[in-house]
């Protein structure tokens, strides 16, 4: 790998806060006082105005919407919106070791014609383990460890690669910064040069990004805008499943997600989520309720998990994993002024099993469920789920796609519903082979519950 060389041009350097901008770097902006916020930036000459494209009829422009490529693997093109894009950019984030590196070079191996990985943080002895670990055909593959973006580009227009992968943004540099690898002013030129790349020659280009203690991807905000889709790596060091969500898409929904298993070969597709999510879930035991949740257009049953038990602290303890705590603390309130149920004094801890994020309120009813299922030590009756939002008064409300969420249950092998009476009304006799109960209100989902 080439090491940076410090730029001949006279750049400048721009407060990240207030927009000051100084000739020379310094530790803290003279204008708002803010530290470490000085970047470099590429200084432009001005230049005479290009010729602009005139203004045509939006029905004139063709759509390219069908210039799609599949990476063969199914859980990520439906992330994608059914595919690759031609010259689209594509910024993958997630924790260590989820799976980032793993996905991009499975999808490598299946994409047509060359593709070009640019690996600035492994060996090309790096890659090839992983490939043999992965089992993967290698062919259309080329490697090249380098963390110059010039050189990068100028390799890339010669070859004309079908993808070019990039990992990470953070380790790249281009020629026009003096600055490190990873420095704001860095990712953030990187990005537009890739991306400039990427829309004049049409080919796809594959962002990894490391991401923050936090969880988002470091650098500058702006990276996320530069770059037509965000894909976040979810999931847990200790469960083996992984969730890759869109969370921007220009050309296609933000609702999807894809589920994947990892294994000593890699990245494995989850089929059938609903049956593995539920598994290993156990009978007869108080505190577990199965969930209907939907995920864009999929339905998944996961199972949610309560532990209510005696506090020994002054102050009893509330956590919850992959359930908004906010909620869960709204919910808690409900069935204590509605229900008439005494928590106070107790520690509460939620989870949904395998690592999942409910994120919509349709998970209201089957965290009150699980909450009541372990503080009156009672299981619910085998084969149930349930799903639907509660208000603050107390009431059920109906939630959408009700029907595929009945569908996906039947499909599995539940046996009785539990949902709110709003969607039980509009389903004009339709039971898909279950024994739906609709409920009004709190009081009327425990006394169908236990």
């Amino acid at each position: 790998m080439s090491k940076p060389e410090k730029s001949k041009s006279k750049n400048i350097y721009r407060c990240q806060a207030c927009g000051h901008e100084s000739p020379k770097w310094a530790g803290r902006c003279p204008d708002c006082g803010q530290w470490n916020s000085m970047a470099e930036e590429r200084r432009t000459p001005r230049r005479a105005p290009a010729a602009f494209q005139a203004p045509e009829p939006l029905s004139n422009v063709r759509s390219a919407a069908g210039d799609r490529v599949s990476t063969k693997i199914g859980e990520l093109d439906r992330v994608l919106g059914g595919g690759v894009v031609m010259g689209s950019v594509v910024l993958v984030g997630g924790d260590p070791g989820i799976g980032k590196s793993t996905i991009l070079l499975q999808a490598a191996s299946k994409l047509p014609g060359p593709v070009l990985y640019l690996s600035a943080e492994e060996s090309s002895e790096q890659i090839k383990a992983r490939a043999e670990r992965l089992r993967i055909d290698e062919g259309p593959i080329m490697v090249m460890p380098e963390i110059n973006l010039e050189h990068a580009l100028s390799e890339a227009g010669r070859l004309n690669p079908s993808a070019m992968i990039v990992d990470s943004i953070q380790t790249v540099y281009t020629g026009d910064l003096s600055s490190a690898p990873g420095s704001v002013g860095q990712v953030r030129e990187s990005a537009a040069k890739l991306m400039r790349f990427a829309k004049t020659t049409g080919t796809p280009v594959f962002i990894v990004g490391h991401v923050t203690k936090e969880g988002m991807i470091a650098g500058p905000r702006v990276l996320e805008h530069i770059v037509d889709t965000v894909l976040y790596f979810e999931g847990q060091r200790g469960h083996s499943f992984r969730v890759l969500r869109a969370v921007k898409n220009r050309f296609g929904s933000t609702n999807e997600i894809g589920v994947f298993e990892m294994t000593d070969a890699g990245l494995k597709v989850v089929e059938n989520p609903s049956e593995l999510f539920l598994a290993e879930r156990p009978m007869d035991a108080s505190g577990s309720v199965v969930a209907a949740s939907m995920e864009g257009t999929r339905p998944l049953l996961v199972e949610l998990q309560a532990l209510v038990s005696a506090s020994t602290y002054s102050v009893a303890r509330r956590s919850s994993l992959g359930v908004d705590f906010q909620r869960v603390g709204m919910i808690l309130a409900v069935l204590e002024k509605v229900a008439g149920l005494h928590l106070a004094g107790t520690d509460i801890f939620l989870n949904v099993v395998g690592g999942l994020k409910l994120e919509e309120p349709a998970a209201d009813l089957a965290v009150s469920a699980a909450v009541v299922s372990s503080l009156r030590e009672k299981p619910v009756a085998p084969g149930t789920f349930t799903f639907g939002e509660i208000g603050l008064s107390g009431e059920v409300r109906a939630v959408s796609h009700a029907e595929a969420r009945l569908k996906e249950a039947s499909k599995i092998g539940l046996k009785n519903a539990v949902i709110p009476w709003g969607n039980a009304e509009k389903l004009n006799g339709k039971a898909y082979g279950l024994r739906i109960t609709g409920v009004k209100n709190v009081h009327e989902a425990i006394e169908a519950l236990f």
